[in-house]
C-alpha cells in the first residue's frame, strides 16, 4: 500500500512558486502561484490583504467558500480561520499583503478595528489603497512612500467596513502600554497580573480592549511575534530546534504545533519555499 501524505508537509506541486518581496519595512508581501492545494487551514494575526491576479482563488471563511476572480480585493481579519486552493484546474497566480493591525491603530487611533465582510470587497477605495502598495512589489518604495499608503490602506479599510455595531470606549494608551510590555519579554511567560501593571487597567477590560483594537488576545499576540523571531532566526541560519529555544517555545515540537496552526504548513515547508522559491 503506498504511504499517506500529510499535504501539511508535502512539498509544492511542480508548478507551485512563492516570491517574497523584502523590501518593504513594515508589512509583508508575497506574490505566488498554486495549481492546486496552497494552505491547509490556518489563522494569523495579521491582515491578509490581496488580489487574485489570474485564475480562481478558492477558500473557506467564516463558513462560507469564497471564489476569488481578478477584479477585487481579498480581505481576511486577524485571527480569523482560512485556507486557499485553486478553484480550477488551471490555478490561480496573487499577490497578498500582510499587515499587523497596530499600525492600523496607528493611523485610526483607537477605533475598534475595522471588519469587512465576506472576506472580499468590492469596493474600489480599498482596491486603489491596497493596489498601490501591492503594485510596489515591482519596485523599491521609499519610506515616506509607504507611510502614506499604510495611511490610506487604514482609511479604505475603515470606510469599506462601515460603523461598528455596537460600538464601546476603549482605552487605546492602556493596550499599547500592554502591547510594549509584551514585545519588551517576547522570551518568557507574561501574566495578566504584569498587564494589569504595565496598563493601569483590570485585566478583563484589557483583554477585551485589546482584542477590538488588535483583532486577538494578548497570549496569541504574544505567540505570533515568538513566530516572527522563529522566522527571523531560522532565514538568518540558525537551527529551528535553537530558534525555537531563543524565542520562548518549549521545544522545537511546541512551536512547530503553533507554527502550522499561524501560517498553514509546517516550519520546515516554510524553509524549503524560502530557499527555493516555491512553498
Amino acid at each position: 500500500m503506498a504511504a499517506l501524505t500529510d499535504k501539511r508537509t508535502a512539498l509544492p506541486g511542480p508548478r507551485d512558486w512563492v516570491q517574497r518581496d523584502a523590501s518593504a519595512r513594515q508589512i509583508e508581501r508575497i506574490e505566488a502561484f498554486f495549481g492546486g492545494h496552497g494552505y491547509d487551514m490556518h489563522r494569523h494575526d495579521t491582515y491578509a490583504i490581496g488580489c487574485t491576479l489570474s485564475g480562481v482563488q478558492s477558500f473557506s471563511y467564516r463558513r462560507h467558500m469564497v471564489n476569488s476572480q481578478p477584479g477585487g480585493t481579498i480581505v481576511l481579519h486577524p485571527d480569523e480561520p482560512h485556507d486557499g486552493h485553486a478553484g480550477t484546474d488551471a490555478g490561480f497566480r496573487y499577490r497578498m499583503l500582510y499587515i499587523e493591525p497596530a499600525l492600523i491603530q496607528h493611523v485610526l487611533g483607537g477605533r475598534p478595528l475595522p471588519f469587512v465582510a465576506g472576506g472580499r470587497s468590492d469596493d474600489p477605495r480599498l482596491f486603489a489603497a491596497a493596489g498601490t502598495l501591492l503594485r510596489a512589489m515591482d519596485s523599491v518604495m521609499e519610506p515616506l512612500e509607504e507611510d502614506d499608503a499604510i495611511f490610506d490602506l487604514a482609511h479604505a479599510l475603515a470606510a469599506a467596513a462601515g460603523a461598528p455595531r455596537g460600538r464601546h470606549a476603549v482605552d487605546y494608551h492602556g493596550a499599547e502600554l500592554a502591547r510594549a510590555c509584551l514585545l519588551d519579554n517576547l522570551e518568557r511567560a507574561v501574566t495578566l497580573d504584569e498587564l494589569e501593571h504595565a496598563s493601569g487597567r483590570d485585566r478583563w477590560s484589557l483583554s477585551r480592549d485589546f482584542r477590538v483594537l488588535y483583532g486577538t488576545s494578548p497570549h496569541r499576540y504574544l505567540v505570533m511575534r515568538r513566530l516572527d523571531m522563529v522566522r527571523r532566526l531560522a532565514a538568518a541560519g540558525q537551527s529551528l530546534a535553537d530558534a525555537a529555544a531563543c524565542a520562548g517555545f518549549t521545544d522545537q515540537s511546541h512551536m512547530t504545533r503553533h507554527f502550522t496552526r499561524a501560517f498553514g504548513h509546517s516550519p520546515g515547508r516554510w524553509l524549503r519555499a524560502l530557499r527555493g522559491g516555491v512553498a
